[in-house]
């Protein structure tokens, strides 16, 4: 069993357990610490901090910011893990920070524009009709306030579209495509003010060989090396090599990237959405790696707190 499991969701954004019931979910397997980190919010983490000090879990805070890329080598989304110390989550300034930036990447504009170019596309009076009706903002909003990929595959194959149907409709290549997340460079601002650890998130996993809900639509490791200089410049500290859809060579790759780059930390974690195709404690790192990610966040608050 690993110490620590460094990448969940929580209903705040698309996973199936609240904070609370995740904390409890960990508890159970015996794993001393989890992060946090939903996708564009902080929302599940006052409850999931609360839930890890009743439990006696380690909590670590983050959010997985979603970052857009629309050129010739790359359209589509890739992951940032950004962790953070616990005391900003008392910091308005902080909080207000951070919803004013990851609202650059998601919210209604988003879905919106989402639908508008599925109906245009694929609804009953769309160029290549495929669905049986229109689609609507209110049926993804339903689902939860932070619609992502997940909730657009729920509703297509409500529609009783297959799997790979609704895979070629909102998948990367469809040309009703609309990457979500924000520029990099509307990130940088946020990164420059607090102090975040920052991981590139699973890396690798469009390399994956084999059929998987951790492969989704993520690019083959080639392309996120190449574009590896744009993290890098946004102060990049570590890869999560330790992945559910990460192979043992993949794994092997991406900590030899890490070594190459000069990054020191290497991490993991199960991605944990749900019971069935994400469930949780299925990847994770040892105690060191806790530490040495708690003392960067440690030297960089003192740091802060001096400037």
């Amino acid at each position: 069993m690993h110490y620590a499991d460094l990448h969940n969701h929580t209903t705040a954004s698309d996973g199936d357990f609240t904070p609370r019931e995740l904390v409890a979910l960990y508890a159970e397997r015996g794993v001393r610490a989890l992060g946090i980190t939903d996708h564009d919010t902080l929302d599940g983490l006052p409850e999931g901090l609360a839930a890890g000090r009743e439990a006696g879990v380690q909590v670590v805070p983050g959010v997985e910011v979603t970052l857009r890329f629309s050129e010739p080598l790359f359209t589509g989304s890739l992951h940032l893990l950004l962790y953070f110390p616990e005391a900003l989550l008392e910091r308005e300034d902080f909080l207000a920070d951070c919803a004013q930036t990851f609202s650059l990447g998601r919210g209604p504009a988003l879905v919106r524009a989402r639908v508008e170019a599925l109906n245009a596309h694929y609804g009953p009076a769309g160029l290549e009709p495929v669905m049986s009706r229109e689609l609507t903002e209110a049926e993804l909003f339903a689902q939860t306030d932070q619609v992502s990929r997940k909730h657009f595959a729920v509703t297509l194959a409500g529609m009783g579209l297959d799997k790979a149907t609704v895979m070629r409709l909102i998948g990367n290549d469809s040309p009703a495509y609309i990457p979500s997340g924000m520029r990099p460079e509307d990130l940088a601002p946020l990164l420059g003010r607090w102090p975040f650890v920052r991981v590139l998130a699973h890396p690798a996993a469009g390399s994956y060989p084999g059929e998987g809900h951790y492969k989704e639509v993520l690019p083959p490791y080639e392309t996120v090396e190449a574009l590896l200089p744009r993290f890098t410049a946004l102060g990049l500290d570590g890869l999560e090599a330790h992945y559910p859809g990460h192979t043992p060579d993949l794994t092997e790759r991406v900590i030899g990237t890490c070594r190459a780059l000069g990054l020191p930390l290497v991490t993991g974690g199960s991605d944990c959405h749900d019971m069935a195709q994400r469930p949780p404690a299925t990847e994770g790192v040892g105690a060191p790696v806790l530490a040495m990610l708690m003392g960067m966040l440690a030297v960089r608050a003192r740091a802060q707190a001096r400037s």
